[in-house]
């Protein structure tokens, strides 16, 4: 990342790469404000808030415009040196990107195994290890989601403070299960994204719920799964137990009687391999691609080496950029099934004026992202750059070390959904405009692209990678502090989503099916 000075400001311009003819303003720039660029006296001819894009030099119609050496969109006009590059200016088209399977892939400099970093994690008997100690409680359609909020709410920490060991009882409500396709794809993602919670090593232990009439049987989800009911997996079903009454106060009784066991755990010294990251973007701005995502690249390679698991997803946010995962993959394979995925969402959102055929969210423009392959360029980087291990399915169990990719819509919390679902034990999450999400049972860590931000909502934000900007931190050494905090919010460190008490609403399954 390279600076450019101006008569102004010091280190106002960034340049990404030699070869970009845009760059990117630090602080907001004035209309007619000379800046010196390459030697070339320039004066601007707009406004450019903080975080978007400057020609660096005259771009002719028709021309790629290139951003950290990547095309992000055609000159749509000719464009002039100094002009604002964005949107009204900037034309998506497709272009022809060669997947280069396998070409970029280096092995791993792993740390010898005696010498890995270490977390204090609660075992679970099946070898699991978790970062979290909750009870949930699921509902297996809609029709008894307010039950299983009221057994939820009835343990408050008043109720729990003889249970110190146990973080508390969540109710993961959901508003799907009956009036669907069964079978279907949709379907069978709903029972896996249960099942995946309900097998999650921040679980001590699960309560299912249902009504009784839903097509999503409770008994049928339980086998499908491969579940086995115990002393810490409890089915209730609401016509069979005598209404709504009987249900909240049978579901009390059920999760009293798992408190004793769920509270007989003792954290333990354990390597970091243990650790597997959900990597989310939101509210993304100009500024996440060049602090942010790829510090938290940095993170995951430190992670990775480690012998732990990073879960890169958004399918729709690596749209235009995919070339830079399937050149990481570590067969044709893998990086075909990535392909894949691509091309199923290119049939799904066809005539949708979606994220995924180029349109991004209000804050994302206000940001400084003027389209969908600008977005994708920065989301990629959380990936960081050691090889693709898996491309997995939504909320498919993850059976593989190092750098994945689960698919998933870009809508965040039914991504972060999934990936936890999949395994994600800790969530890591960027975001430039501000995001006030929070998960369970894994705790989210938000990491902030840009200062200014971090200060206005520094009770939201665990990290200010702004810092990198600023000229106070290298990319390296932000990596390194998110690798620390992570460590320590896996050893039960509070993150500042759960001192805040976000969570309880955040678990959003994928729903891609016909309702009738």
């Amino acid at each position: 990342m390279n600076t450019v000075t101006d008569n102004h400001y010091t280190r106002s311009l960034i340049r990404l790469h030699d070869t970009d003819n845009v760059l990117i303003a630090k602080a907001q720039l004035s209309l007619g404000q000379q800046i010196n660029i390459d030697g070339a006296a320039v004066r601007l001819r707009a406004q450019v808030p903080a975080g978007h894009k400057v020609a660096a030099h005259a771009i002719a119609k028709g021309a790629p415009i290139r951003k950290y050496d990547t095309i992000i969109g055609f000159a749509a006009r000719d464009i002039e040196a100094g002009e604002h590059v964005h949107s009204h200016n900037i034309e998506l088209r497709e272009y022809e990107r060669d997947p280069g399977f396998g070409l970029d892939v280096r092995p791993v400099d792993y740390v010898p195994e005696s010498q890995r970093a270490t977390f204090m994690g609660i075992v679970r008997p099946d070898g699991q290890v978790g970062t979290r100690n909750f009870i949930g409680i699921f509902s297996s359609v809609n029709c008894s989601a307010t039950a299983i909020k009221k057994i939820a709410e009835w343990f408050t920490p008043e109720r729990l403070a003889d249970y110190p060991n146990v973080d508390g009882v969540v109710a993961f409500a959901q508003t799907s299960g009956c009036g669907m396709s069964s079978p279907s794809y949709h379907f069978d993602v709903l029972r896996r994204t249960i099942a995946g919670y309900v097998r999650h090593p921040n679980l001590a232990g699960a309560l299912i719920v249902g009504l009784g009439c839903e097509r999503n049987q409770v008994a049928d989800l339980v086998a499908s799964q491969g579940l086995k009911e115990d002393g810490l997996l409890r089915t209730m079903v609401m016509q069979e137990i005598g209404g709504t009454r009987q249900t909240i106060e049978a579901g009390i009784q059920m999760i009293r009687e798992m408190l004793p066991a769920a509270n007989a755990v003792q954290r333990q010294k354990v390597p970091a391999s243990h650790i597997k990251v959900g990597l989310e973007c939101g509210g993304s701005d100009g500024f996440s691609g060049i602090t942010a995502n790829p510090a938290l690249g940095a993170a995951m390679d430190i992670l990775v080496r480690h012998g732990g698991t990073a879960i890169l997803s958004e399918t729709p946010e690596i749209h235009g950029v995919e070339n830079m995962l399937t050149r990481r993959a570590v067969s044709p394979e893998v990086g075909q099934k990535l392909l894949d995925r691509l091309e199923w969402w290119k049939e799904y959102t066809r005539g949708q004026n979606a994220q995924f055929n180029g349109v991004v969210g209000h804050g994302n423009q206000q940001g400084g992202l003027a389209n969908i392959f600008e977005k994708s360029l920065g989301s990629a980087m959380k990936g960081g750059t050691t090889p693709l291990q898996g491309v997995y399915e939504y909320a498919e169990p993850i059976d593989r070390a190092g750098f994945v990719f689960m698919d998933s819509p870009g809508y965040d919390p039914v991504a972060a959904t999934g990936q936890i679902a999949s395994g994600a034990n800790l969530i890591c999450f960027t975001t430039g405009r501000g995001s006030m999400f929070g998960s369970k049972p894994a705790p989210t860590i938000k990491l902030a692209s840009n200062t200014a931000m971090y200060e206005r909502l520094k009770e939201d934000m665990d990290i200010n990678c702004g810092l990198v900007i600023d000229g106070e931190a290298t990319m390296q050494q932000m990596g390194q502090i998110i690798f620390d905090e992570i460590l320590r919010a896996a050893s039960g460190a509070q993150t500042k989503s759960e001192l805040l008490g976000l969570g309880d609403h955040e678990f959003i399954p994928w729903h891609l099916g016909v309702v009738s």
